[in-house]
């Protein structure tokens, strides 16, 4: 493994300090590669989420010409759907 220095800020030493005091961790690296583990996770989902999102866009402009409606019109239209 690769040595990298990395700067914390007082209360983050701290936290990393109490998670291999209280057992949770055995040390301060396998703190951080856990909190790495974490970021790639939210990265990951991160990027599927605006693939769905472009996803839905395309979709929905390929779905046709867009209206104008009033929230009243819309409202009573989504009722009528319902009960029909």
């Amino acid at each position: 493994m690769k040595t990298l220095t990395i700067s914390l800020s007082a209360q983050q030493i701290a936290r990393l300090h109490e998670a291999v005091a209280s057992g949770a961790y055995a040390s301060n690296s396998e703190v951080m590669r856990d909190a790495l583990r974490l970021w790639e996770q939210q990265q990951e989902l991160r990027a599927l989420e605006i693939s769905r999102l472009k996803r839905a866009y395309d979709e929905g402009m390929a779905s046709g010409e867009g209206r104008v409606v009033d929230a009243g019109s819309l409202l009573a239209e989504l009722k009528a759907e319902r009960r029909g």
